[in-house]
């Protein structure tokens, strides 16, 4: 699943008129790197979801042929789900398989097979990528590698899910690998984050973290990103 569907604020002006998936990079559209990302690794099947200015995404889906793989769309124009809720609102796609969750804006070279394939030998209901950056948030992890909790490191604010001796703060990256049992540990919403999910969750259940610390990695977030993820880009694979 391919998460488009969020406002944009961070690059405004870039989203005033248009969603921050079709802003470019290098002549290509954050969506389109992100699909191209996953052709590369032979994905073939994708969710996509949307709301701000949901038809130009389905135009530019439509004028690209759906980029030749089987994409389907979880529209949510009428009511913004945050990420949990979009979720549980494409849920009816992942009833079968373990599967991939990637932001639009995050550019990154991730090998993705490892870290589904680190998913799958797991069982974990989760396994998140994570590196250590400096970050406002923090998630944070025990000795074993299990999401333990999460700090947000401006107001010194913290949920603890699992008790640990020490805790190990590391940055979400923005990719997950999801099992579809996920869907029982969710709440009804419709609107909710996906890191509260995973706190719950984590209370119980292991979730890994997938480290990625020597990938090329970038949150396209902010117009003053843009000229790094131009010079990123090119050193990204893509289908």
């Amino acid at each position: 699943m391919i998460f488009a569907a969020g406002l944009g604020t961070r690059l405004r002006p870039l989203t005033e008129n248009k969603p921050k998936a079709l802003v470019e990079i290098g002549g290509k559209t954050l969506l389109e790197l992100t699909i191209r990302r996953l052709k590369y690794f032979g994905i073939r099947e994708v969710v996509i979801n949307i709301h701000h200015f949901g038809e130009l995404i389905l135009d530019f889906l439509e004028q690209h042929q759906h980029f030749g793989i089987d994409i389907a769309i979880s529209d949510e124009r009428g009511l913004l789900l945050d990420t949990g809720g979009g979720l549980l609102k494409a849920a009816p796609h992942f009833k079968n398989a373990p599967f991939l969750v990637h932001n639009v804006d995050i550019l990154s070279d991730i090998d993705i097979p490892a870290l589904y394939q680190s998913h799958l030998a797991s069982g974990a209901l989760a396994t998140l990528a994570v590196r250590d950056r400096p970050s406002s948030r923090h998630l944070l992890f025990d000795e074993a590698g299990r999401l333990a909790g999460w700090r947000h490191n401006r107001t010194g604010e913290e949920r603890i899910s699992r008790r640990a001796a020490r805790y190990r703060p590391l940055a979400f990256s923005g990719i997950y690998a999801l099992s579809p049992r996920i869907f029982e540990f969710m709440p009804p919403g419709p609107v909710f984050s996906i890191i509260d999910v995973f706190l719950e969750v984590a209370k119980s259940e292991s979730l890994p973290a997938y480290r990625h610390d020597d990938s090329l990695w970038l949150d396209v977030g902010k117009p003053a990103t843009l000229e790094k993820a131009e010079i990123l880009v090119k050193a990204i694979p893509l289908a």
